[in-house]
């Protein structure tokens, strides 16, 4: 664990080790891996603090009034909530002092999955770069379904270690990670009349920015930049966007570009160069080889059959 003086507290998070050093528990059973139980004797002040992990986290939080904060806003841990936290990330407790009453943490160093197929996929798992206002709240039912691959994982930990145990762990990891996906569905179907709200939203930001021009100047505008504007995390918007819509962020965009096109073909005399220009492309055959590819027709053939 390294803490960096200069730079107000940072503290960098680098082993599993260091996790348990901070909450003051013994030496975890397994450099790479820890299933932690939230305990109500766990008391840290965190004031001033800011963290740094270089480790996967799964944590669920459960009776715990803990305020984080992420970016500029600071969020409650609900009840059975459950969040993901990848390496890189900044994490600042505002205030820990009040205990954990329920739920458990797993932390993983990225070593552990390294030989695994888990190690492939793994970045597939988008909301492990999800804010933490984009938690995964789980039902009872759910709870106790997760909670049964933590106690697995726990009890192999508990045993001696053999050339099957690293397997074994990983199994039950990437069981929680297939479940928290679907559950992450469900909760996107859950809260389809406000994510078609942000979807509408979407649409309206994407609109004002090709009108204002920014697109000349600043490029086609990037999903973290989008989901700024959303106030989401980019990979939120992204996956949100998917299950609203069956398109891509990029299919999204590409999508606003050609009707742009289209309607300055349809509705002006205006050289395809021009029209090309005004899109962004800063050569026309780029334009025009885009368009093909997205309509099937050249811009002056469009232009001469419609």
């Amino acid at each position: 664990m390294l803490i960096d003086s200069k730079k107000d507290k940072i503290i960098t998070i680098k082993q599993v080790s260091d996790v348990h050093a901070m909450l003051g528990l013994n030496e975890p059973r397994h450099p790479l891996i820890s299933v932690i139980e939230n305990r109500p004797q766990v008391e840290t002040d965190f004031t001033d603090i800011r963290l740094v992990s270089e480790l996967y986290i799964i944590a669920l939080k459960e009776n715990l009034r803990c305020v984080l904060q992420y970016g500029r806003n600071h969020y409650d841990y609900e009840e059975g909530t459950l969040v993901f936290i990848s390496p890189g990330q900044v994490i600042v407790p505002s205030n820990t002092k009040e205990p954990d009453l329920a739920g458990w943490s797993l932390v993983f160093h990225p070593d552990l999955i390294q030989k695994s197929s888990l190690g492939k996929t793994i970045s597939k798992y988008s909301f492990f770069d999800y804010e933490f206002s984009e938690a995964l709240h789980l039902s009872e039912k759910e709870k106790l379904l997760l909670k049964g691959f933590a106690n697995k994982m726990e009890d192999e930990l508990n045993q001696k270690q053999d050339e099957h145990s690293i397997d074994i762990i990983c199994h039950h990891l990437e069981s929680i990670l297939k479940y928290s996906q679907r559950f992450y569905d469900r909760q996107f179907l859950s809260r389809i009349y406000l994510n078609k709200d942000y979807q509408s939203k979407f649409e309206k930001y994407l609109k004002q920015y090709f009108d204002d021009d920014q697109h000349i100047e600043s490029g086609i505008p990037s999903l973290d930049e989008c989901g700024k504007a959303m106030n989401m995390s980019g990979k939120y918007l992204s996956d949100l966007l998917k299950k609203e819509t069956g398109k891509s962020f990029i299919e999204h965009v590409h999508l606003h570009i050609i009707n742009k096109a289209k309607i300055n073909l349809l509705n002006s005399n205006k050289p395809v160069g021009q029209i090309a220009y005004s899109l962004g492309f800063k050569y026309p055959q780029h334009f025009s080889k885009f368009f093909k590819s997205k309509t099937g027709f050249s811009p002056n053939h469009f232009r001469a059959v419609h």
